[in-house]
């Protein structure tokens, strides 16, 4: 299999109609199709809140729209053009009773909504996210042909029973798009990986470009095998698209190799 991470972010130059629009362009780039690359990839990730930045508190009420909005739209148009999976990152997403949540959006090659998950854990300490946008409730797999992946998204990295909970739901690839600040990047790639090696699985970690609302972005994107090996990193918070192979069947092997997540003795054991 094959994914492409897109580590990109907000522009102060472009509207967000206009960052869609480029957003969805680089998107059907890594379809065979439309895109034209001789390689086309199976998987494509977008980071947390690209839309409005995952910073910008100020811009979260204004950037909102229903799940099935303008950014649903191009989102959908653009992964079945580019004939791909794509977990489009996430949204300032409002709902019918006025609430705004931190929602992810994964599409089917063929446009559909394969899977929707609301950010269960919210950053700010009583501040920002954490009092403007309200919780999700639920864990989220998405069962793609050989792969099943676990959604997270950015601070939710930091709680490794939620990860523990997708594998027990049978994710074998755990999905992070995240918004996270280069003062704490150190952060980013250790928990990364971590959750890559205590759940033998597959960790694809797309971080943000530049800076939002003047907080610099960590970026180095990155995707680490069951192992905790890298498969490839993005060197810096610049614009960039990463793509890595890997062979889902690894999991299996690694599972039955080393059979560690056998020995739980608290929670729920895996099978």
């Amino acid at each position: 299999m094959r994914a492409s991470l897109i580590q990109t972010g907000p522009d102060d130059a472009e509207s967000i109609e206009e960052r869609r629009e480029r957003v969805a362009a680089l998107v059907r780039g890594q379809g065979g199709q439309h895109g034209g690359r001789a390689d086309p990839v199976d998987l494509v990730v977008l980071p947390e809140l690209w839309t409005v930045g995952a910073f910008s508190f100020a811009s979260f009420d204004a950037a909102s729209e229903p799940l099935e909005g303008p950014t649903h739209e191009a989102m959908a148009k653009a992964a079945s053009d580019a004939r791909v999976w794509l977990h489009a990152g996430s949204i300032p997403e409002r709902d019918p009773d006025g609430t705004l949540y931190n929602t992810s959006l994964v599409f089917a090659p063929d446009g559909s909504l394969a899977a929707s998950y609301r950010k269960i854990h919210r950053f700010g300490f009583d501040r920002g996210e954490a009092v403007l946008m309200g919780a999700g409730e639920e864990l989220v797999t998405v069962a793609l042909p050989g792969l099943t992946l676990g959604l997270a998204t950015c601070y939710d990295l930091r709680f490794p029973e939620l990860f523990r909970g997708l594998v027990d739901r049978g994710a074998d690839a755990l999905v992070v798009p995240a918004g996270w600040p280069e003062r704490r990047r150190a952060h980013w790639s250790l928990l990364a990986r971590a959750r890559a090696v205590e759940n033998q699985s597959f960790v694809l970690a797309c971080g943000s470009a530049g800076e939002h609302a003047g907080v610099p972005q960590a970026g180095h994107s990155a995707a680490f095998d069951p192992w905790g090996e890298v498969l490839g990193e993005v060197p810096g918070a610049q614009e960039a698209v990463l793509t890595v192979d890997f062979d889902p069947g690894q999991v299996a092997a690694v599972r039955a190799e080393f059979p560690a997540l056998k020995d739980r003795r608290l929670g729920v054991p895996s099978e």
